[in-house]
């Protein structure tokens, strides 16, 4: 067994979290299978899932865990994959983003060469307790880093990895609607939380939004659903020009915090807009889709899906985001994702949709491994 380290050892230890568009030694992804999450057995998901990991791995190497039952599909289906290895691991739910380890670097030495990177494993509690059974996705953390053999700071916090964003210079954006909720850290105060993610994740400025996308109930607003950095001092936030649409308030009150806001380098913070698609909503069909069994968070029709561009994910040299059959608001995300990230090829899945019907997209699927610093 590795060594597990607990306490605030890393801080001390000049460890980090690299921003996203650091390079990667690969992604990390599970597959879904839930049929109370996923409509048809999770079918139209799992399609969904295989472009996505298809598409990261024209970038970068992706591991896809999959469960014993669904192990020989996914290594079959995946085989001519060059770049893509399939691992089984039991699960009872495929966010990765969520549910994995954060990982964390920092620079080597002649003596420690090999300690250049570790997993920070958050506690876990199923975003409040939206299904009753978690103990598997409680344990992905853990076994990601033994896969990898590298060192695993265990945290007493709750907290999912779609909760944080960070530049990688010191900064870290987040929600108080999601990492506030007495569903997650009721006998913390927000000053210890900050100071938790200051400590842990290698940064000296925490930035507070209130709330994030109007609809993300599942999670309670993660902020990677809402804004990300897209490079030191930028960042692209969720948009509507739709004064009626309740999306209007909330991208106006995180624009008013995110424009008065300094980073930690000391830089004004620019804002770039990408505007929501739809709004969509959950139809008949779709919410039929899923089987009712009383363990997770139904899903009604009619209820507005919390659909955004926001939430891509940057791989080496590629950024892979969703698409929502809106032709209007896929070209232009397509045309705002393009200019922001100008040195990497935009590629956007089809069928995001099918993510979003069980409650986030492809950032919130995937979780990339930093490349380990050189001594």
């Amino acid at each position: 067994m590795l060594k597990v380290l607990e306490g605030r050892r890393q801080a001390k230890m000049g460890f980090r979290m690299p921003a996203e568009w650091e390079p990667h030694e690969q992604c990390w992804m599970g597959w879904p299978e839930r049929p109370d999450n996923w409509r048809e057995n999770a079918g139209p998901a799992q399609e969904v899932f295989a472009r996505t990991a298809i598409a990261i791995s024209k970038f970068e190497n992706v591991t896809l865990c999959a469960s014993a039952k669904q192990y020989p599909k996914v290594h079959e289906l995946m085989e001519h994959q060059t770049n893509i290895r399939v691992v089984e691991m039991s699960m009872n739910d495929s966010w990765f983003r969520d549910m994995g380890p954060t990982f964390i670097t920092r620079k080597g030495d002649s003596g420690n060469a090999e300690k250049t990177i570790a997993g920070i494993d958050w506690q876990f509690n199923a975003w409040g307790g939206i299904y009753d059974d978690w103990s598997l996705d409680s344990d992905v953390a853990k076994k990601i880093v033994e896969i990898e053999r590298i060192p695993r700071f265990l945290h007493k916090m709750i907290l999912e990895g779609g909760s944080i964003h960070v530049d990688g210079e010191g900064t870290c954006i987040t929600t108080e609607e999601c990492l506030l909720n007495p569903n997650r850290n009721p006998n913390m105060t927000k000053l210890e939380i900050e100071n938790e993610l200051k400590d842990f994740l290698g940064v000296s400025k925490v930035i507070w939004i209130p709330r994030g996308l109007y609809g993300d109930e599942d999670t309670n607003g993660h902020v990677d659903n809402m804004c990300c950095f897209i490079k030191p001092g930028v960042i692209l936030l969720s948009w509507t020009d739709d004064e009626k649409d309740p999306q209007y308030e909330r991208s106006v009150e995180a624009l008013s915090v995110l424009s008065q806001s300094i980073d930690a380098k000391g830089r004004q913070l620019e804002v770039v807009k990408i505007h929501v698609p739809g709004p969509l909503y959950m139809t008949k069909e779709e919410a039929e889709g899923v089987v009712s069994t009383g363990h997770a968070v139904p899903r009604e029709p009619g209820t507005r899906l919390a659909a955004s561009y926001v939430n891509f994910y940057i791989a080496n040299g590629g950024i892979v985001a969703p698409s929502f059959g809106d032709n209007k608001w896929d070209k232009e995300a397509y045309a705002v994702l393009q200019k922001a990230f100008p040195d990497h090829e935009v590629v956007m899945v089809e069928g995001a949709r099918e993510i979003v019907l069980g409650g986030g997209n492809i950032h919130c699927i995937t979780q990339q491994q930093p490349v380990r610093p050189s001594s």
